[in-house]
């Protein structure tokens, strides 16, 4: 490519966006750039209703970015190129977001290190991509890039794909017998810990058996998948890059696939802003209504209100019934590494990965780093796994990526100890939910006792012999012990997850808006620790608080314990399970002017469907943080 249009540097400066916007351009002189330019930000909640092609997505990429972007801006400034800082593409699975970068006319990425997710939907999609800032330079003197180059510096399977013309040619490839395994087949045995022993086990050796004796990090082999699931925000891309490529085969193993109507069941609930329901409801029905129709026409089983399967969050539902320890687990959605609570490998992956997968019955796997943490003590009084898993992401290894040392390298947390004993599978959900949020591909908890107690009750089975523990002597990028006591309780600060800070230095911060939801914290686990706080007490003046459990089986068992009338008698409002306003598609998205505590996973600037800061905290800290109007430790109480 020659560089016919322009550059766009994503500064952390929002006058040198806005100066850029206005036909400015910026030599690159190392100015700091935005950290972590998430998903939600290339391309809002709202914009992907609308649907997922370029021409549809295009004009609202980057929108509100900075609060400076407006609709149509980066196409109608010209850009070509766009340049971004640390941890580019975090967040969300949607594969829209690539999409919208080329609907804006966007042709090469160029960042200092891609998020996992985004980085494999740019190999599938065919956006070209580099770590390397010196093409800004070799394009700016008129050179001619050939971006097939940088396919030159990608691992084996990725360049396997780019060249080969997509992820979708390649599996129509290999169901012919056309291709082989790009990695080696036979290789000797060696010490795996639980990460590896799945990925091994689970890998395809082309004939024959699934199942390598041994991988390594940085290794990328294609793994036979278990459950396979979709939303609504992906079923309509999913099942049209299927149609075109594969048209009416059958998928592969039906009965471990699922849609879930979740992320927009509560659209249209009363407390619901009115400009949201305008700007949403509709388009979101017509991504619901392609979703049914593409469960008719493949046989796909349906969750949902009034639907063949229950309703919930689609990662509840998986922990409550589908995921088993040593299962490899793919939703379209990223907070799929909640099911690496049960001893599972589950990490969230774009629509082409999805196609793929549903046909195939394979994934590709890049063979993490993986850094094993060991929880030690006990919690003290409300210290949980939210406080945890907030201390852990936000220390500095993990928000600036230390275990990376390739633009294509992964990272998993394998977490053991007996400190886990102490919460159960609710609980400690929290912890693989939001591994995410630190860069990570996913977490993977060891064998303990609150995972056969938890499959014993809710499924009536044991899977002693199912469980997959670490070599004693295995291998693991670092070891990290976290000690309970030394762990204080925890908020993310607005604008990541990774912005962590101790609960005791958020002095006097005046908080309006309470929400306890979302596959993070709407457990009834989460919804007892709400309760038990706010018992005896009454909401502050001028505080809204909203309650939305994860699942059907959430609400009922809540229900039936009293929480949930507890929550309306303080005029809390409770609404069905669903996703909600985690994603702006449901009660409790913030009104203008306030500040909201939530328990949801992300606070993205304006994630939750309008501006105004959110903090991240546990459930016992938003019901304490209702009760003053202000960020508050229960125990104060």
């Amino acid at each position: 490519m020659k560089l016919t249009g322009r550059i766009l540097l994503l500064c952390d400066d929002p006058q040198l966006v806005e100066a850029q916007l206005q036909g400015k351009d910026l030599a690159w002189t190392g100015q700091p750039l935005h950290y972590g330019v998430n998903t939600d930000l290339m391309i809002s909640g709202a914009a992907c209703t609308l649907g997922y092609t370029g021409a549809v997505l295009g004009p609202w990429f980057l929108e509100n970015f900075k609060e400076v972007v407006r609709k149509d801006a980066v196409a109608d400034a010209g850009f070509q190129v766009i340049v971004g800082g640390d941890a580019y593409g975090s967040g969300s699975s949607r594969e829209v977001a690539v999409v919208a970068h080329s609907g804006a006319g966007i042709e090469l990425v160029v960042a200092k290190s891609f998020q996992r997710i985004f980085q494999e939907n740019m190999v599938y999609g065919g956006m070209p991509f580099t770590t390397d800032f010196g093409v800004i330079d070799r394009l700016r003197g008129g050179e001619d890039v050939d971006t097939r180059d940088f396919f030159v510096a990608l691992p084996t399977f990725f360049r396997a794909v780019a060249e080969g013309g997509g992820l979708l040619e390649y599996g129509k490839r290999l169901l012919a017998g056309q291709v082989q395994p790009t990695y080696e087949t036979n290789v000797p045995a060696r010490p795996l810990n639980a990460v590896e022993k799945i990925i091994a086990r689970k890998a395809w050796t082309g004939s024959g058996p699934d199942g390598l004796a041994a991988v390594a990090p940085g290794d990328q082999v294609l793994c036979r998948t278990a459950f396979r699931g979709v939303h609504e925000y992906t079923a309509g891309m999913v099942v049209s890059l299927y149609r075109e490529a594969f048209g009416a085969a059958p998928m592969y193993a039906p009965d471990l696939v699922a849609a879930f109507e979740d992320h927009f069941v509560l659209i249209d609930e009363p407390t619901v802003p009115d400009n949201v329901k305008k700007a949403r409801s509709a388009p979101a029905k017509q991504l619901t209504l392609e979703m049914v129709d593409a469960c008719e026409e493949y046989g796909i089983r349906l969750h949902g209100p009034g639907r063949p399967f229950k309703p919930g969050v689609c990662h509840r539902l998986v922990v409550e019934d589908y995921a088993r320890p040593g299962d490899i687990i793919i939703l379209t959605d990223s907070h799929t590494p909640t099911a690496g609570v049960i001893n599972a490998f589950a990490f969230g992956v774009g629509s082409t990965a999805m196609a793929f997968a549903f046909r195939t019955g394979l994934i590709p796997v890049t063979v993490p780093k993986v850094v094993r943490i060991v929880v030690t003590g006990q919690p003290r009084g409300v210290l949980s796994p939210k406080d945890l898993i907030l201390h852990i992401i936000g220390d500095a290894y993990f928000r600036d990526e230390k275990w990376r040392s390739s633009p294509t390298d992964t990272c998993v947390i394998q977490l053991g100890g007996p400190g886990l004993d102490h919460w159960n599978v609710d609980e400690l959900s929290v912890l693989t939910n939001m591994t995410v949020e630190g860069g990570l591909m996913t977490g993977v908890v060891e064998p303990c006792k609150p995972i056969v107690e938890f499959l014993k009750a809710r499924r009536g089975i044991d899977v002693t012999d199912e469980l997959v523990y670490p070599d004693t002597d295995a291998i693991y990028e670092r070891v990290i012990t976290v000690h309970l006591d030394e762990v204080p309780l925890t908020v993310a600060t607005p604008g990541d997850s990774r912005n962590r800070a101790p609960l005791s230095d958020m002095v006097d911060v005046a908080i309006h808006n309470i929400v306890i939801a979302s596959c993070t914290g709407g457990s009834l686990s989460d919804l007892h620790a709400a309760a038990d706080v706010l018992r005896g007490h009454a909401l502050a003046p001028g505080v809204r608080m909203t309650v939305t459990p994860s699942s059907a089986d959430v609400a009922s068992a809540a229900e039936a314990a009293g929480l949930l009338d507890l929550f309306r008698s303080l005029g809390a409002v409770v609404s069905p399970p669903g996703c909600g306003s985690c994603i702006g598609n449901g009660p409790g998205i913030p009104l203008p002017g306030e500040t909201t505590a939530s328990t949801t996973n992300r606070n993205f600037d304006r994630r939750m469907g309008s501006a105004g800061p959110v903090y991240l905290v546990s459930p016992a800290v938003a019901a304490a943080s209702a009760i003053t109007g202000k960020l508050t430790d229960p125990r104060s109480l």
